[in-house]
């Protein structure tokens, strides 16, 4: 957007991360304070700060991503007379909650959306979600393309990319053989990401040579995993655990397939990845991931928190060659034609240049 004309201020909690966003994007940056969680007190001061922002920067777009950035910057826009505040839907927490907290995250969702001039699911399935609960007027939301919020950059995202002697290096030091059939998962560690079922299905599976590799941060503050999981990704030496990564590449291009069995999300980067990486996938019927795996041609899908089914189709990939290069032919060039990053990118500058046009 910079490069379009566009002066692009950035604005996340304070932190490590927020300066190094600052450094590679070249961007200016203002730190305000918002917690993942509901904390009242903490979420009004966010408001009046992000308000107090508005009214200064006087910008013509505040676009929004997350749900509690979303509530904190439409609302906040809103009262600032933003004239265009466009939300994104990157996945919706609510869908696994219940009880008076749904009740409340819906009405969160309902008041960001009405204060949004736009909104914009990043995957057709939580377009519907929207829809059905009733979230908004529906001239309010866009699918932009095929779906994702930032597409991906396939050239980078490419085998070619990773020498073979890191890779070597790389293998001897996770004690990986040339012949094993490697697993794996891309994200945090928490339950909701299917990380309980998918150490018991791999347990379960007892193939010899076969190995699950987690890459990603183990969480314990929100959703923590069970201790059984835990005590099994400890003690199991076919599973590694590495912990969060600043390049997945490598990782990705060592392993056989994703295994991706989350409750809920948006449209995940990680089955983008793994596919512009050439790898097969598992992943869970959920919206995003059933749109961008199709049964049977680039990976399988199985239910939600289905520990058996998730089993039996890891057990499949590793014991029915056939099928796997069958659907390891038709991974990449389904992420090339469908979600190059470029794509999604021109997407967001048309809506932000008719924006433009209505000032």
């Amino acid at each position: 957007m910079s490069q379009h004309g566009f002066e692009v201020v950035g604005v996340s909690s304070s932190g490590p991360e927020l300066n190094e966003v600052a450094k590679e994007e070249g961007i200016r940056v203002v730190p305000l304070e918002m917690t993942r969680t509901i904390s009242p007190w903490k979420d009004i001061r966010a408001l009046w700060q992000m308000y107090r922002l508005c009214r200064k920067e006087k910008p013509d777009i505040v676009h929004s991503h997350t749900p509690k950035a979303g509530i904190i910057g439409m609302l906040g826009a809103r009262l600032a007379d933003v004239p265009n505040r466009f939300h994104t839907v990157a996945g919706l927490p609510l869908m696994e909650t219940t009880g008076l907290k749904r009740s409340v995250l819906n009405f969160v969702e309902k008041l960001t959306y009405a204060c949004a001039t736009k909104v914009y699911p990043n995957s057709k399935g939580l377009y519907d979600f929207i829809v059905t609960e009733e979230f908004c007027n529906p001239s309010k939301l866009k699918v932009l393309g095929e779906g994702s919020s930032n597409g991906i950059d396939t050239a980078f995202f490419s085998r070619t990319q990773i020498p073979e002697t890191q890779l070597q290096e790389l293998r001897q030091s996770l004690g990986l053989l040339r012949d094993d059939f490697v697993f794996i998962f891309v994200g945090r560690l928490v339950g909701d990401k299917g990380i309980n079922e998918l150490v018991h299905a791999f347990k379960e599976t007892n193939l010899p040579q076969t190995k699950l590799l987690l890459v990603g941060p183990l969480e314990t503050a929100l959703d923590a995993l069970l201790p059984e999981t835990l005590k099994e990704i400890e003690n199991n030496k076919s599973i590694l655990s590495v912990g969060y990564q600043d390049d997945v590449r490598p990782y990705f291009t060592l392993a056989d397939a994703l295994v991706f069995p989350s409750y809920r999300e948006g449209f995940p980067n990680v089955v983008l990845q793994a596919g512009a990486m050439e790898l097969p996938a598992i992943v869970t019927d959920i919206n995003g991931c059933n749109e961008m795996i199709i049964e049977g041609e680039n990976g399988l899908i199985v239910p939600p928190k289905n520990t058996e089914q998730l089993r039996a189709a890891m057990t499949r990939l590793v014991v029915d060659k056939k099928l796997y290069n069958e659907l390891k032919a038709n991974t990449r060039d389904r992420i090339i034609q469908n979600y190059e990053q470029s794509v999604v990118w021109q997407a967001i500058l048309k809506e932000y240049k008719n924006a433009e046009q209505d000032v």
